[in-house]
């Protein structure tokens, strides 16, 4: 049946099942670390007396999702002793991951930023990895739990949770800090403290439907019994040694300051920073690739394992999309750049121009929350009614133009009912485009390499994205707020363009309509 024959009803209904309901509860696990990384812990350490600037490097955090990739295959493929028996494959590392989140959060909630940062630079860059591993978890359980038809579905419930987990995180923790003594003035650490802790106990939410939800049928087969013991240990000491090559490039060898210096004259600070970052993470790549190919070649690993770990889900995709699949590529890490670019300064901004904590709470995480979840159910409805790609496109289109309207709240400033409007806009069409953008990627993996192929896709969606919101508050400096709005929001033009390129270009076989 394709989209066009299904009815309004059939749409509707797929709701109701429980395997879609029940992603309600892993949203809200997923969503809810997000903001304590962005705008609540930027307003912590605003009141701190942190300049802006350093505020927005902190979402760098947030990088862990980009590179989830790198040990994705680890969580895919490795066994955790004792509760792999008593949880299956999936739940058993969902589980665990939601406890290192709970734990990353309650180690932020005991860093005070205003007596020194690098306490929590390392609470906060562990609540990244584990929550970005959460995310590795829950992707995989999502597609292996449902066939394509209910994807849309499945996503769309699963951005409703995630939705009323940035809302608990959001305005969640902005109220719990006033009430615990965060005033409009000063910096109060214990109101923040206990703020953190309060979330850090929401995490139960998660864990509790951990316990109580089915392992996957397409995974409780998995190959544990394939490989040997030593061959998992070896295995996870290959991820241990790339992972640490990776690490060792990007801190010692930088080219950024070299780039800078070089650029900065010709291209401005803001670019020659971008660049040198770029390039910087490029060589911790590359050296990390390096390292994984020597270690695979060297006779140390079980080398299929590594074939069928890393590189066969790669070869999978470029063998099914072909010429079309660098173009999906391009897509996929540049769709959301808009959108992402902005979200990063949003909370910074509402501050600058003049509006309250309660009013940021209000308006941007309780209104924009509804609206977000309000439009990630119309784009699951629409989705499968019209497809996918009808779909992405409406979104792509729609985030620009809202983006758009930030340029006018920054001209009427302090103005509620603009803030109203701005919020309403711009939360509908991020919950329409993400809705359809997840059952997109979800349609693009193959069963076989679930876990891996979606956390590359996903990892991907996000890198050039939060590379390029770390600068978002130096562009600020240098631009003012209404031209960066501009330029974010032209940042979502290549997006569209290639969405309309596989529309009317791509075969058959990845229209996602059919």
């Amino acid at each position: 049946m394709t989209a066009s024959q299904i009815s309004w009803r059939e749409a509707c209904s797929v709701y109701l099942k429980p395997k879609v309901v029940g992603m309600l509860f892993l949203g809200f696990s997923a969503g809810l670390p997000l903001l304590l990384i962005f705008s609540s812990l930027s307003i912590w350490l605003r009141k701190a007396g942190i300049d802006r600037s350093t505020v927005t490097y902190f979402s760098w955090a947030a990088l862990a999702y980009s590179f989830k990739f790198i040990w994705s295959p680890l969580i895919d493929k490795l066994p955790l002793p004792g509760l792999h028996r008593l949880l299956g494959h999936r739940r058993s590392w969902l589980l665990l991951m939601q406890l290192f989140v709970m734990a990353a959060i309650l180690l932020i909630a005991l860093s005070d930023p205003a007596k020194g940062l690098p306490a929590m630079v390392f609470a906060v860059v562990l609540l990244g990895f584990a929550s970005a591993s959460q995310d590795i978890v829950i992707d995989a359980l999502r597609i292996e739990s449902a066939s394509k038809e209910y994807q849309a579905a499945m996503s769309a419930m699963y951005v409703a949770g995630y939705r009323f987990g940035m809302l608990a995180s959001g305005a969640g923790s902005l109220y719990l800090a006033g009430m615990f003594g965060q005033g409009e003035e000063g910096y109060n650490y214990l109101a923040w403290q206990q703020t953190y802790m309060w979330m850090a106990a929401l995490m139960s939410v998660g864990i509790i439907t951990t316990l109580f939800i089915k392992e996957p049928e397409s995974n409780k087969a998995v190959d544990s019994h394939i490989h040997s013991g030593r061959d998992y240990a070896q295995f996870l000491g290959m991820f241990v040694l790339v992972t640490s090559a990776f690490v060792l490039a990007f801190v010692y060898l930088d080219v950024s300051r070299g780039l800078y210096n070089l650029l900065s004259p010709f291209s401005g600070e803001v670019i020659a920073k971008f660049v040198g970052q770029v390039i910087r993470i490029a060589v911790a790549l590359a050296v990390a690739i390096l390292t994984g190919y020597g270690i695979a070649n060297s006779g140390l690993v079980n080398r299929d394992m590594v074939m069928q770990t890393y590189i066969n889900p790669v070869v999978d995709f470029f063998e099914r999309y072909r010429k079309h699949a660098v173009i999906i590529l391009l897509l996929i890490g540049l769709y959301r750049t808009s959108d992402i670019v902005l979200g990063v300064i949003t909370n910074v901004f509402y501050e600058d121009m003049g509006f309250s904590l309660a009013e940021i709470a209000s308006y941007t995480k309780i209104f924009g929350v509804i609206m977000t979840i309000v439009g990630g159910f119309v784009g699951g409805v629409i989705t499968v009614r019209f497809g996918v790609m009808r779909i992405l496109l409406v979104g792509a289109v729609m985030v620009v133009l809202t983006n758009l309207l930030f340029m006018v709240l920054a001209a009427k400033g302090h103005d509620t009912f603009w803030l109203g409007v701005v919020i309403a806009a711009d939360n509908l069409s991020a919950g329409i485009a993400t809705a359809a953008f997840i059952a997109y990627l979800s349609s693009l993996v193959n069963i076989s390499f679930t876990a891996i192929q979606y956390a590359i896709f996903s990892s991907l969606m996000t890198l050039m994205p939060k590379t390029i919101g770390g600068f978002s508050g130096s562009m600020v400096d240098q631009l003012g707020y209404s031209n960066f709005f501009l330029v974010a929001a032209l940042l979502g033009l290549p997006g569209i363009l290639l969405v309309l390129y596989l529309m009317y270009r791509q075969t058959e076989q990845i229209d996602t309509q059919d």
